[in-house]
């Protein structure tokens, strides 16, 4: 069977394939700590887990509408009014099979064959490929470390061509944690406005912040940019709901039914007992919000330090999400490795620690370490990858 063209260049999610090593050699008995995983190592809350019992019980267990139930619709869009100063209507707003299925079934209405995507790097891992998928072309805009991997508009304006449908925003940052500021996002912004293209703010990390700096949504600062923009965010990692797969958009009505017809097609609806759970994780919102915020904010003070004391390694300190990007090339260097990916196997085999080596993120020099497991574990692990890193210093 020869395959379709458009997956024969598809490359295998990173963090996916990390992860499942990590597990793969737990299961033969070693004592791996894997520091690749995308989601918070808490159970859902309680209070979300008996709505979907309710919902099971209730017989919320059919069809629902493709793009989501109403009263999840209206929820959203509460918290959108209430956290971004935003007004949506039902129509405006999508619920998807994860904020992933959001992403892939906007680029799937937007982009026609050879239309480009800006992209910031270092991104995550799933954005090129979904426009691949889409038949359009990621255009990489190369961010500097210095500037914190933050795309500034000269920048954004010098990648822009008359193909250019599109620009990607992920604050805060899957794999850095960087935030952008209110000034930065409006420079972008006018950029945005001037040529004409659509804005995909990506918003998932939006209550995992750990800086007295607000979240601010580029869609809230004017009109224009609401209306240039689509919001991407989900319960995923704020609720610690990553395996019930909800997640949304909100945007423009005829992008919105564009994407509602698309998926009618191919998921027929998001699961409905996870929208009636994923219901109650926004009509109870807050505790539990702040409660994963603080356990992360404290985590990433701690793991933090213990990276930055490794030789070798740099990092520049995030602001959100549950990530740490340190730039490890001169311990790569050192330690006599030719490239991350070779350092990142070589850690995994001696010391049974699982990193995502930051080619897969655009960032070659990188790596990505998750710190959503506990203060015991992260401790061991940063010592493993110091005791790692010294070793192999006199070698």
């Amino acid at each position: 069977m020869d395959l379709a063209q458009r997956v024969k260049t598809l490359s295998p999610s990173s963090t996916l394939a990390i992860t499942a090593k990590a597990k793969e050699l737990k299961q033969q008995g070693y004592d791996v700590i894997g520091l690749g995983a995308g989601e918070p190592d808490f159970n859902t809350p309680d209070y979300i887990l008996e709505a979907a019992k309710e919902a099971m019980d209730n017989g919320q267990t059919k069809y629902t509408p493709a793009g989501g139930i109403v009263e999840l619709k209206k929820a959203i869009a509460a918290k959108f009014d209430k956290d971004n100063g935003l007004t949506y209507s039902n129509d405006q707003i999508i619920v998807t099979t994860g904020a992933k299925h959001a992403l892939y079934t906007l680029f799937q209405v937007i982009l026609n064959k050879g239309d480009e995507v800006i992209v910031p790097t270092p991104y995550w891992v799933s954005y090129p490929e979904q426009i691949k998928l889409a038949e359009g072309n990621p255009v990489f805009v190369h961010s500097s470390e210095q500037n914190h991997f933050k795309l500034t508009p000269e920048e954004l304006e010098a990648a822009i061509t008359d193909k250019t449908k599109a620009v990607i925003i992920n604050s805060p940052s899957n794999p850095t944690g960087i935030m952008y500021s209110k000034e930065e996002l409006e420079k972008l912004g006018e950029v945005c406005l001037k040529h004409d293209i659509l804005i995909v703010s990506d918003e998932i990390y939006e209550k995992l912040i750990y800086t007295a700096s607000p979240h601010v949504s580029i869609a809230a600062l004017s009109e224009a940019l609401k209306k240039q923009t689509v919001i991407i965010n989900g319960v995923s990692k704020s609720h610690a709901m990553t395996g019930w797969r909800i997640g949304y958009a909100a945007g423009a009505a005829e992008i919105i039914k564009a994407m509602t017809n698309l998926a009618s097609h191919s998921t027929s609806n998001p699961t409905s007992i996870a929208q009636y759970a994923a219901l109650a994780a926004y009509e109870t919102e807050g505790e539990t919000t702040e409660n994963i915020k603080q356990i992360f904010a404290e985590r990433l003070d701690s793991f933090y330090d213990l990276i930055l004391d490794i030789p070798g390694i740099s990092c520049v300190k995030p602001e959100g999400a549950f990530y740490l990007f340190p730039n490890v090339i001169e311990a790569v260097t050192n330690n006599g490795f030719s490239t991350v990916d070779e350092w990142v196997a070589a850690l995994l085999e001696e010391e049974k620690v699982a990193l995502v080596p930051g080619s897969g993120f655009g960032s070659p020099d990188n790596v990505r370490l998750s710190y959503a497991l506990s203060m015991e574990e992260l401790t061991e692990a940063a010592k493993r990858i110091k005791r790692f890193v010294e070793n192999h210093q006199s070698k």
